[in-house]
């Protein structure tokens, strides 16, 4: 996978473990200086899966202090290698990182805000209740959070969390069987109310769902995903694309777009995390289940198994598609 931005050497510093699973680390680039970044931001990160270079991406965890990056990655023993790959680090090996961007900002006019995190969706979120915190004491408006996690222990950060949202932080533990009642969540809220959420997939669908069925408008919601979410683990599995005359097999470490782009067929893609749609391809045949990790198709499109997003998206068994590019 090919950074769209340039990479510059950086040492791991410090190591944090968070929860059993999810490791904090703080990185210093060479330059002796990180720059600035806005809540919702990512670095991307070099690492080697496989023997091959890859990119994956890391949301920015909590308030710059001018000379680190801090960014948490959960140990996915059944995902693409790069958590692995992390977790093997220690401090004093150095890695290549881009400049912070950002895809999922924060807008600052909304009169109550409602953060939801899942998982280690809570990374991209910490910073946003940080600054929210500090907004609604400046501006009146209100703010709520609910975090889920399966079990307590894997409550990542959630010592800062309360000291900096007191009571307005609501956590839900699934071995205790507690469960966010999105619904009346949403029904709760004011109109102009703003919903930032990330998390495992079927947390960001229902979302999506009951916020829909609000009829609540859907520029107030505001989502970013991450990879690693999907119905069966990460395996090979092969592709054909008649248009290319290609017949591969994309590897348990690797995406199916960046094994089309290897084998030279030029796939159109923006977000590379499943939202924008950019990437998704028309499914002319299917030997085996598709694994949809996107939240860009609709329930209907995934169950018609009619496309499919190649930046997150897998298949278990065989797939022949068509590709969207059309070089003439």
């Amino acid at each position: 996978m090919k950074s769209n931005q340039t990479l510059y050497p950086a040492t791991i510093v410090a190591l944090r473990d968070l929860t059993p699973t999810v490791r904090e680390f703080e990185i210093q680039p060479a330059a002796g200086q990180a720059a600035a970044w806005q809540a919702g931001a990512h670095l991307q990160v070099e690492l080697t899966v496989g023997g091959l270079a890859q990119i994956r991406r890391y949301s920015l965890v909590g308030l710059p202090d001018g000379r680190h990056y801090r960014i948490a990655v959960k140990r996915m023993d059944d995902g693409r290698g790069g958590s692995q790959a992390m977790w093997r680090l220690a401090v004093g090996d150095t890695l290549a990182v881009s400049a912070p961007q950002n895809h999922f900002p924060l807008d600052l006019s909304a009169p109550h805000y409602l953060l939801v995190a899942g998982g280690i969706g809570i990374t991209p979120l910490v910073m946003m209740a940080q600054q929210l915190q500090a907004h609604v004491a400046r501006s009146g408006a209100s703010l709520r959070m609910l975090y889920g996690a399966r079990t307590q222990d894997e409550l990542a950060l959630l010592p800062l969390l309360r000291e900096t949202l007191g009571d307005t932080l609501q956590t839900f533990v699934g071995e205790r069987d507690e469960h966010m009642d999105l619904a009346a969540e949403i029904a709760a809220l004011p109109p102009g109310a703003q919903l930032y959420t990330c998390g495992p997939v079927p947390l960001l669908e229902a979302i999506r769902a009951a916020w829909n069925g609000a009829g609540r408008p859907p520029a107030d919601l505001r989502f970013e995903t991450f990879g690693s979410s999907g119905r069966f683990a990460a395996q090979a599995f092969r592709v054909l694309v008649p248009r290319h005359q290609v017949d591969i097999m994309v590897p348990a470490g690797s995406t199916l777009l960046d094994a089309l782009e290897s084998a030279g067929v030029e796939t159109l893609s923006d977000c590379r995390r499943g939202e924008c749609g950019l990437c998704a391809m028309d499914v002319l045949a299917l030997d085996g289940e598709a694994d949809h990790r996107d939240v860009f198709l609709s329930p209907q499109e995934k169950q018609h198994n009619s496309r499919i997003c190649a930046c997150v998206s897998r298949v278990v068994g065989a797939v022949t598609l068509d590709s969207a590019y059309r070089g003439d």
